[in-house]
Order: structure tokens, then sequence, then C-alpha cells
């Protein structure tokens, strides 16, 4: 099959990641915003309850901290080829086993 060929079938995976990428962000974020509501109004209900105020503050701004560093990684292209780093990876290992005359070959048993 051609690299023309491929496209359509690379473009709808692409699409499909990006929708269900979109999807399971708003879903997750509005039950954590739900779940943050029912904890602020246990928090004014019962006075022992006020207890757990900061943990919870703290909770939601990392949770706002990870979800701009999702963000900023989607927006910069992080996610377009996730495993061009693995391949860089190995091939710097492979080069620096090469410089220091190494060689390291699996045996098949």
């Amino acid at each position: 099959m051609s690299q023309d060929q491929s496209r359509p079938t690379s473009k709808f995976r692409w699409r499909s990641v990006h929708i269900f990428f979109f999807i399971v962000c708003v879903v997750a974020g509005c039950t954590f915003v739900f779940k943050l509501h029912e904890f602020l109004r246990t928090i004014k209900k019962d006075e022992l309850a006020g207890f757990a105020f900061d943990p919870i503050l703290i909770y939601g701004f990392v949770a706002v901290g990870f979800f701009l560093l999702l963000v900023w990684a989607f927006l910069t292209g992080q996610f377009k080829d996730v495993e061009k780093t693995k391949h860089e990876m190995m091939d710097r290992v492979l080069r620096q086993e090469r410089e220091e005359g190494l060689d390291f070959k699996e045996e098949l048993s």
C-alpha cells in the first residue's frame, strides 16, 4: 500500500484521537467539578467536615495545573508522534554502544 492510500486512515485516526481526548477531558472535568461542589456543600453544612477544605483546595490547584500541562502538551503537538521519542532513544543507545565498542546482541534461544 502506498503512502498516499494510508493517509485517509491516518487522518481518521488523528481526528478520532482528538475527539476521544476532548470527550474524556469534558467528562473528567465535569465529574471533578461535581465532586468539588459536593465537598464544598458538605463543608458548609457540617463543621467537622471543614477540616477537609485545605486538602481539597490544594487538590483543585494540582488538578488545574495538570490540566494546563495537558492543554500545553496538546497545543504544542506533543501527541502528534508519540513513537518518535522511543525511536530516538533507541538510536541514541545504539550509537553510544557503537562509540564505546560494546556489542550487546540478544541471543535467541
